[in-house]
């Protein structure tokens, strides 16, 4: 008996666009009998969100998918949970299928958390007896009992996002094919989940997970697929995986223009980053810093409108580590205002900062009044090298991340 269970073959999907620009605007009926007639030879664009996709997940495997945004991991996740057909290809599922594609998936929002448990588990094929006997297992996973009888459309997304991941995660689907949710609840919910997910994949079941969190790909899959421009770049081991896809990233250069670079949608849309770059201790520009050099990171951020009450905050991530380092203008009391077109240079110099030789990069957020407002991963990278100070040893691959040099009596 094949221990296949999914199997995709040459999956392709396309979507049509028009490339007719044109601005809704006021018109006469003539330029609008005008209009319909050019529509009829508009041309149009095909767009590939997927093209010959094809892989093989064995029962019991639990499988990453990462990516750049517009890579065609959702629209995969899609086919696969049959909401959309592929433009050709096809994929064969061996078992019973869950999906948790976007907050609240199946949910009702005029109807409460009780009769919601009730529709979502209707919708990934459970029988009311099967809902029932894990009724009071998937309330008390949520965390949402004081709200059991509110209608949902009053829940927070996070509140949503914990029902809807308790139903599809307690209500055995054979399959369970996870998009990027998690990011929506809290850190205590999130290690939850995670454990939950290891508990069901522990348990014999498949799951496929989106996720850009690459601490949960390497803590969860053993198999990873890289996916670009809609096709399967790479697919291996989580290890292997994880750095080839984040060097992608990596800039080398010690400066960046951020003024066109994509964000997600709802970022960059009034204020945004447009320039960082790095100086080493003797102000030249760098980014080949020494172990413990201070170096300062040039930040430039433009606005369409007079803001204030700009809050900074500067994230240090590696590879395999997402948030080594948090540094918030807040913290020390430094708020920034900014005139409507005006650029404002912000200078934030690191002292002493004992990071370990190996490759590094920030992530830059703007916060106002408690919102991400701008936010740009992995803008800019930057290198420690390794020091071979006589009066120390050489830097060995087993020191961590940050060094330590405690008094030793």
């Amino acid at each position: 008996m094949s221990n296949i269970a999914i199997q995709a073959n040459k999956i392709s999907k396309a979507y049509v666009i028009s490339t007719d620009q044109a601005k809704p605007d006021k018109r006469t009926l003539q330029e609008d009998i005008i209009k319909a007639l050019k529509r009829q030879r508009t041309q149009k664009e095909r767009i590939w969100a997927l093209k010959d996709v094809s892989f093989e997940i064995n029962h019991g495997e639990v499988v990453g998918i990462i990516g750049r945004n517009g890579a065609g991991k959702t629209t995969l996740l899609k086919v696969l949970s049959r909401i959309t057909e592929p433009t050709s290809g096809y994929a064969d599922i061996y078992g019973r299928i869950g999906s948790l594609l976007e907050v609240g998936t199946g949910f009702h929002s005029e109807l409460t958390g009780r009769e919601n448990i009730f529709l979502s588990g209707a919708v990934l094929g459970m029988t009311r007896t099967e809902i029932r006997n894990k009724f009071d297992e998937i309330v008390d996973f949520s965390g949402v009992e004081k709200f059991l009888e509110t209608p949902v459309k009053r829940y927070s997304s996070g509140m949503q996002v914990r029902l809807a991941f308790s139903v599809a995660a307690h209500l055995d689907p054979e399959i369970l094919l996870i998009d990027e949710v998690l990011a929506v609840g809290d850190a205590e919910f999130q290690k939850k989940c995670l454990g939950k997910m290891d508990e069901v994949a522990h348990g014999g079941r498949t799951i496929l997970f989106v996720s850009h969190n690459m601490s949960h790909i390497q803590k969860l899959c053993q198999e990873t697929i890289i996916f670009d421009s809609g096709k399967i770049l790479f697919q291996g081991s989580a290890q292997e995986a994880i750095p080839k896809y984040l060097s992608s990233f990596e800039n080398t250069d010690s400066s960046v223009s951020l003024m066109d670079t994509p964000r997600q949608k709802g970022f960059g849309t009034d204020c945004k980053f447009t320039f960082c770059a790095f100086k080493n201790s003797s102000n030249n520009q760098t980014n080949k810093l020494r172990f413990g050099e201070s170096f300062t990171l040039s930040l430039e951020i433009t606005t369409k409108k007079d803001t204030d009450n700009l809050d900074i905050m500067l994230r240090v991530e590696s590879p395999l580590y997402p948030n080594i380092i948090n540094a918030v203008s807040r913290n020390q009391n430094k708020y920034y205002a900014i005139q409507k077109n005006k650029n404002l240079e912000i200078n934030v110099t690191f002292q002493d900062l004992k990071l370990n030789p190996g490759d590094y990069h920030f992530s830059l957020f703007i916060v106002h009044k408690g919102t991400v407002i701008d936010k740009v991963e992995r803008a800019i990278g930057f290198t420690i090298l390794e020091a071979y100070d006589p009066e120390y040893m050489p830097f060995v691959d087993n020191l961590g991340i940050v060094a330590s040099m405690p008094t030793w009596d």
